[in-house]
């Protein structure tokens, strides 16, 4: 679900243009995520890091970023993981391939396939921090927020994507 509004006022750092600008060029989607879209919702100081959902290869696409930018920083990849980091103007931002996780009751360690924007979302912990602003060209700065997490802002509560006892059961540390 992606309501109205348009974020493209949280996206002024020139960081979003070039990634835009390589999400367009290589036809690939991308979504700011997490901590950094609650916190602009919250009107709070956004960190400095910031959280890519790449729909394909997040290692790939973080390294495209990397040369289109003027110092071309090094990127450093998490194979094991799927992600990458770069810096940029006294930002950390890190890159992952969305993905979807399915848990067995005899092991803590996920099974892990590539998966779409929704798939990344319902594993998140939080609503209000599986809200999205897209970086893709036709609908930069839009909201996706299938969660309801804004509306779980305003309400001043903390609610799973899932239901709690799958959220829990895949990670127990989520309760603390």
């Amino acid at each position: 679900m992606t309501n109205n509004e348009t974020y493209i006022d949280a996206l002024t750092h020139p960081i979003f243009e070039y990634i835009k600008k390589v999400a367009g060029e290589l036809n690939i989607e991308t979504y700011l995520i997490g901590g950094f879209v609650r916190d602009y919702i919250l009107k709070r100081n956004v960190a400095m890091d910031i959280d890519i959902v790449v729909v394909g290869n997040g290692i790939d696409f973080a390294k495209a970023v990397a040369k289109s930018l003027p110092n071309k920083p090094n990127v450093q990849a998490f194979k094991t993981y799927g992600t990458a980091m770069l810096r940029f103007d006294n930002m950390e931002i890190e890159f992952v391939g969305a993905r979807q996780e399915s848990y067995t009751r005899e092991s803590r360690n996920p099974i892990v396939k590539p998966g779409s924007l929704i798939d990344d979302q319902n594993r998140r912990d939080f609503t209000i921090n599986a809200m999205a602003i897209s970086l893709n060209p036709e609908t930069y700065g839009n909201l996706i927020d299938p969660f309801n997490g804004f509306q779980a802002i305003e309400d001043k509560v903390i609610i799973t994507p899932l239901d709690p006892n799958i959220t829990y059961s895949d990670d127990p540390l989520r309760m603390l």
